[in-house]
């Protein structure tokens, strides 16, 4: 068999075996979607009929009545551009003390930055819970959006890793013309790293758009609710109103498919760029 067959068969069985592994992700989000257009009583019909007949769009309006919808829609877009901003500015900034600059402990403080991914989050739940009560920060969207603003771990990790493929002599080249290493960081390192900062970005959007856990710790106040809490508030209420129910997740999840759909060059490629080294 020739090289060339041999490879083409090799490429059409990958992505053979992608295709099919994508159909059972897909299934659930096209079960949903076509729940939400669905009458009451085609929900329950078996077998399952999956186009929708009538298609019933009024299910997405009455569910938009039952719940302050874009009240806990706005709350939700704050909390989660803060928190993104927040990531942005302060990760890239550790990474590359870690990757580029040289002080003494760096190494052992990288290995205590690696360490806390180690840390389950439940373990430093009711800490925090205390020190944010003590700051009088409970009650409002402060301790979902404050913190972002030190850095996480996982991101610092993978923003190092990209900045440690960078070649060393940019950087040189720029002392040399006389730059200072905030100028250098600013306009020669920070552009180069947009790949892997939109991935982080694109990670932090998702993790903070569907967060549940944190809104439900810190949130009392109904009007400071976000679409997870509020999506768990409209299950309590009308939780046999399952068309209504996937009306309103299927509005939370549309969001970040769409966002994907249009990053997902930039977002596999800072994924990529990040392991190279």
């Amino acid at each position: 068999m020739q090289p060339i067959v041999r490879k083409r068969i090799k490429y059409s069985l990958a992505h053979l075996i992608l295709i099919i592994a994508s159909i059972f992700f897909i299934i659930p989000f096209i079960w949903l979607v076509s729940t939400s257009l669905k009458p009451i009583t085609q929900i329950y019909t078996f077998p399952p009929e999956w186009i929708p007949s009538p298609f019933r769009f009024k299910n997405y309006i009455e569910a938009m009545s039952y719940i302050p919808f874009f009240t806990y829609l706005k709350n939700t877009v704050v909390i989660t551009i803060f928190s993104t901003i927040g990531i942005i500015i302060s990760c890239p900034l550790v990474a590359y003390s870690f990757a580029k600059l040289r002080w003494k402990g760096r190494n052992a403080f990288f290995i205590i930055t690696i360490a806390v991914m180690m840390i389950p989050g439940q373990v430093t739940m009711i800490p925090l819970f205390l020190l944010f009560n003590k700051m009088g920060w409970v009650g409002t969207p402060l301790p979902l959006i404050i913190p972002a603003f030190f850095g996480a771990p996982f991101y610092i990790f993978l923003l190092r890793q990209f900045f440690l493929g960078l070649p060393d002599t940019l950087r040189d080249s720029a002392k040399i013309d006389g730059a200072s290493e905030l100028r250098i960081y600013l306009q020669i390192m920070l552009p180069l790293a947009r790949p892997a900062l939109l991935a982080v970005g694109l990670f932090q959007f998702m993790g903070s758009w569907t967060d549940f856990l944190g809104p439900l710790l810190y949130l009392t106040d109904e009007t400071q609710y976000t679409l997870s809490l509020g999506l768990q508030q409209f299950q309590n209420q009308m939780g046999t109103e399952w068309g209504m129910m996937m009306a309103v997740s299927t509005m939370m999840t549309l969001p970040i498919i769409i966002m994907f759909f249009f990053m997902q060059k930039t977002f596999i490629q800072g994924i990529t760029f990040s392991g190279i080294k």
